[in-house]
């Protein structure tokens, strides 16, 4: 009886072992992106951070930025593009770091920038750095860029989405609330743990979450104006802006909602008085073959997806570049 015993424990145990592996090597469970919150920018993703999850590389920098670690002032020889956003701009769990928008920028624009005609400082590097983070929108974008300033780029790039016209003010209170947002590594690094509390653990409620989803007023007219301040941090620092906006995938096809045309028709004549470059993907996507392969899910871009932006920004970007 004994024996028996002691042999279903070996099996039992063996058996978590092998999970545990399983889960770790293969998914990544055990070392999720930590965040930390902050009263002005909300959260951020927390500094030197690298993991994998679900096979796909992620590193985060000293200045919570998807990117490799950096200078805070680059060399003369360097172009510098800074690239701000949400989760979009993030690629999040399901892209590989090299397969970001910033890191398919940054090699394209070294392929073809430095050996052009555009290339009149004789840059001899390109950067394009990575500020984003999951839900974050035109308020916490700003608030980034006052509390790290523009790292001296020469371009920024503001990646919004449809939703971000509506987005909320900044908060802090998912951070180690909310399991998408954890504060902390699971005990012991464990992956088993992480799963447990991911996927079987109740999450509590955050009740002032709601109240804060509610914000009244002219929304839109609060995130517009926080993008006219990030162009005009850009301006004073001489920086080219430019402005993309990403669809939803029910958009397609000339689906938007009443209220999300409206906001598009206050963006667009919003860009035109501050004479900000302003590019729309929703009538290029709708012009693609197939637009929905661009997607990996309702509004986030996989590979495929991506690499369309990635050819729209750049050559938006180049002109802005060449007619600095």
């Amino acid at each position: 009886m004994k024996i028996a015993l002691l042999i279903i424990l070996a099996v039992v145990f063996g058996a978590t072992i092998v999970i545990e592996l399983v889960l770790r090597s293969r998914y990544g469970f055990g070392s999720p992106l930590i965040y930390i919150g902050d009263s002005e920018i909300g959260y951020l993703l927390a500094p030197n951070q690298k993991t994998r999850r679900n096979g796909k590389r992620i590193e985060i920098n000293e200045y919570s930025m998807r990117s490799s670690q950096i200078e805070k002032i680059p060399p003369s020889s360097t172009l510098r593009i800074l690239l701000l956003g949400d989760s979009i701009a993030n690629g999040g769990w399901w892209t590989d770091q090299k397969e970001t928008i910033s890191s398919l920028m940054m090699e394209s624009l070294t392929n073809t920038y430095i050996n052009s005609s555009v290339n009149t400082l004789k840059h001899e590097k390109i950067e394009v750095l990575n500020a984003s983070a999951n839900s974050w929108g035109p308020r916490n974008e700003l608030a980034y860029l006052q509390r790290f300033g523009t790292f001296s780029a020469q371009g920024i790039v503001l990646l919004i989405n449809t939703d971000d016209l509506f987005a909320t003010k900044p908060i802090s209170l998912p951070v180690g609330r909310d399991k998408n947002y954890p504060d902390r590594t699971p005990f012991l690094n464990l992956a088993l743990i992480e799963v447990y509390q991911r996927y079987l653990q109740k999450s509590p409620s955050i009740p002032e979450l709601a109240e804060i989803q509610k914000e009244s007023g002219d929304r839109i007219g609060v995130n517009l104006e926080a993008i006219s301040k990030i162009h005009a941090i850009a301006n004073q620092d001489h920086i080219q802006f430019l402005l993309v906006m990403t669809p939803l995938k029910r958009e397609l096809g000339n689906n938007s909602r009443d209220y999300e045309i409206k906001a598009r028709q206050r963006l667009m004549e919003f860009t035109k008085t501050q004479g900000i470059t302003y590019v729309d993907f929703l009538p290029l996507f709708d012009a693609h073959q197939d637009p929905k392969t661009l997607y990996h899910d309702h509004i986030h871009l996989n590979l495929q997806g991506n690499k369309f932006v990635n050819v729209v920004i750049e050559e938006n970007l180049l002109k802005l570049l060449q007619n600095k």
